[in-house]
């Protein structure tokens, strides 16, 4: 099920007369969309436009090249400033326009002015230059800071809206829409973060996303620059309408085409992602799935492999196997450069797939960005990761990489847990584990000749091993899919 297009309905019985007009033009357009044709194929208008992404308030990236694109009369002369930059170029027949501007390493702030030879002007003020993120995904990405039908808030979160008192972090809310084809503007508006403007209900929604709020807040905190958060989420959704060019006649990439496609080709740093409960039972598809999506953002972004990080699932009640293997999956999916998993395994509110702790699923992503992105080379951003194997008698010896700081257990107990172990029968037995330097044996009585592990394959499992940072190693097992 997509979700609904959030238009607000025009009040046409103000203008009696125009009525009949009015309803020839919707009706014209919808003809025009529903056969296929693009906002992007309608006649030109001669007034100057630019998407909604371009207002006050907004967040532009600093040390890139800065797209910016809009309307006019055919052949007009448009041009565009910013800073002590100035870029002029002509509309092109259909009545579009792009200028790109410099890299800027100025803070603001700024005025971005847009001028049309016919003397029509558009003028932005307050704008900021720092690092822009596209934060996408289901309704664990929709999930706002406060009450939310169906779904508990987030933990502490009254003082936690009082705190959102953030000027130089912008947000801006794209509302769930689905198109057929990649449309060209979207309705949102950027906002200075606030604890009124964190909570306000738009395009359907609840308050802004909250695990976005809490990554931006932690990189804001540590990078002391302006951050520019574009929220596109839409609860209940898979991953495919989300891809560019999947499905039946283009028809799965609805939510790509009407939230994604007309954030294009704004100059971001990266995306962080929060979605899978939907693709619940695909299994090792899901990667195959997430590497197309990657992959389809980035070719049509034209900005190179820039960071995708996603968060892995946390515990929730979806059927024996399906969580491992989903998570087995996204694990997968880091074999694309430039991508980084936030693993929740132990913050999760079984049975509700809603976490609750959000600001701790936002520092973990943003660790990945501050190692990766913003040059924090000493900084430990992710869980144990299973590396290999080895038989050694009747024990397994498990390694991993990274390790961070070295492995411990959160309890601080020298025994693992939820680690089982198979011999040639496949049959898996709860294992005896403890840590052995950077590796870990894994052992029972009952299996004299192992030659398989598996860790934390029970949905409900909240595993104790962790590295010194308290990173929560994730599910794995040793032996390969189907085997």
């Amino acid at each position: 099920m997509y979700p609904r297009n959030y238009a607000t309905k025009p009040h046409l019985e103000k203008h009696p007369v125009n009525l009949l007009s009015l309803q020839n033009l919707a009706s014209g357009l919808l003809i025009l969309i529903s056969s296929g044709v693009g906002l992007s194929a309608l006649p030109a208008s001669a007034e100057l436009t630019l998407p909604h992404i371009f207002g006050d308030n907004m967040v532009l990236q600093r040390d890139m090249p800065i797209p910016v694109w809009g309307r006019a009369a055919p052949g007009e002369q448009v041009t565009v400033s910013l800073a002590d930059e100035t870029r002029e170029t002509k509309a092109g027949s259909s009545g579009q326009w792009k200028v790109v501007l410099p890299s800027l390493n100025k803070k603001g702030p700024l005025e971005l002015s847009v001028k049309a030879a016919s003397g029509s002007e558009k003028v932005f003020k307050n704008v900021l230059l720092g690092e822009v993120w596209v934060c996408a995904g289901q309704s664990n990405m929709e999930k706002p800071i406060g009450p939310h039908p169906g779904q508990r808030p987030c933990i502490n979160y009254p003082k936690e809206i009082a705190a959102a008192n953030y000027p130089e972090i912008r947000l801006m809310e794209v509302p769930p829409t689905h198109a057929k084809q990649p449309a060209t503007d979207a309705n949102c508006r950027w906002l200075p973060c606030s604890p009124q403007t964190i909570v306000i209900k738009r395009g359907g929604g609840h308050g802004f996303s909250a695990c976005a709020y809490f990554f931006g807040r932690e990189l804001h905190r540590e990078l002391k620059v302006p951050i520019g958060l574009v929220a596109a989420s839409a609860g209940g959704t898979r991953c495919e309408p989300w891809t560019p060019g999947q499905g039946r006649n283009g028809q799965e990439a609805v939510l790509y085409n009407g939230m994604i496609a007309p954030l294009m080709p704004m100059a971001i740093r990266g995306a962080i992602w929060y979605q899978g409960e939907s693709n619940n039972g695909d299994g090792m598809k899901y990667c195959a799935k997430m590497k197309t999506l990657i992959t389809g953002w980035r070719n049509a972004w034209g900005q190179g492999d820039f960071p995708f990080y996603f968060v892995q699932l946390p515990d929730f009640p979806c059927g024996p196997n399906n969580l491992a293997e989903m998570r087995e999956a996204q694990t997968a999916t880091l074999a694309l450069p430039n991508t980084g998993m936030a693993v929740t395994i132990d913050i999760g509110t079984f049975p509700d797939c809603h976490c609750t702790n959000k600001q701790e699923v936002g520092r973990r992503l943003a660790l990945w960005a501050l190692a990766k992105d913003y040059g924090r080379k000493d900084l430990v951003y992710s869980g144990p990761l299973y590396q290999s194997m080895e038989v050694e008698g009747d024990k397994i010896r498990i390694h991993f990489n990274p390790t961070g700081s070295g492995l411990t257990t959160r309890d601080g107990s020298k025994e693992l847990t939820f680690f089982e172990i198979a011999a040639a029968d496949g049959k898996f037995v709860p294992a005896k584990a403890m840590i052995d330097n950077d590796s870990v044996l894994v052992f029972s009585d009952a299996v004299k000749q192992p030659i398989a592990a598996r860790f934390a394959w029970d949905e409900r499992a909240i595993p104790n091993l962790v590295n010194k940072e308290l990173l929560p190693a994730t599910t794995f097992r040793t032996n390969p899919p189907g085997k």
